[in-house]
């Protein structure tokens, strides 16, 4: 499995203009490469890519089609009061971050 943890809005650390500005073009070139992606968690800010105002969730979407599954964390969103904004995937919880980074045979972190 190939987990693919997104952990904040952005790309690397620095300039938070930039860092979104990469973990954009980052999220449309995986989806329109062959690189399968199995499962999608975002945890922190990383919420703000699956909720209302997402600049990348066409590139999430285009992942989902081709069989990724999104995780977004549930404390995350209540944490953000963003709980009831999310446009995709499912709510998920700190189990099962840890059963997927346990079971993936290969893990991405821009």
């Amino acid at each position: 499995m190939t987990l693919l943890y997104l952990n904040s809005d952005q790309m690397g650390s620095g300039d938070e203009t930039l860092g979104r500005k990469l973990l954009k073009i980052f999220l449309g070139k995986l989806a329109a490469s062959a690189i399968p992606v199995d499962l999608i968690g975002c945890v922190n800010s990383a919420v703000r890519l699956t909720t209302e105002g997402s600049e990348v969730i066409d590139s999430l979407r285009a992942l989902q089609a081709c069989g990724a599954r999104i995780a977004t964390c549930r404390t995350c969103l209540e944490h953000h009061g963003l709980e009831d904004k999310l446009l995709l995937g499912e709510v998920g919880t700190m189990e099962m971050s840890i059963q997927a980074m346990a079971m993936a045979d290969k893990v991405i972190r821009p």
